[in-house]
């Protein structure tokens, strides 16, 4: 299981809950939030609480189709931390989507 090896390292990550979620969403726009805290590690609460901050911040729009949620994910605007601000959430999701870059692709663009 995916959290064997985050529970060997400490239980920490660099990534916040929050970077989780929206990558979570970004590559499933109608994933359910049960689905979204299995995947991520933390309760379907925290699943809630962390997408009410992320709408209310305007990093994601979300829509009701049928009976579903169907999100969006707000890739141009920029990361909050002073230190990332001239990064957009576009530019980590592209980093960190799953398959965007193998490692021979990172390796040959010098990124370590």
């Amino acid at each position: 299981m995916e959290w064997d090896l985050l529970e060997r390292t400490n239980g920490w990550s660099f990534l916040t809950n929050h970077a989780h979620v929206l990558l979570v969403i970004q590559a499933d726009p109608q994933v359910r939030q049960r689905e979204i805290a299995l995947r991520v590690g933390i309760t379907e609460g925290a699943v809630q609480r962390i997408i009410s901050e992320l709408e209310n911040s305007g990093y994601l729009r979300r829509h009701r189709v049928g009976r579903r949620n169907h999100y969006e994910v707000c890739l141009d605007l920029p990361l909050r931390h002073p230190l990332e601000q001239h990064h957009t959430i576009g530019d980590i999701v592209d980093v960190l989507s799953t398959g965007s870059n193998s490692s021979d692709e990172a390796h040959g663009a010098g990124l370590r």
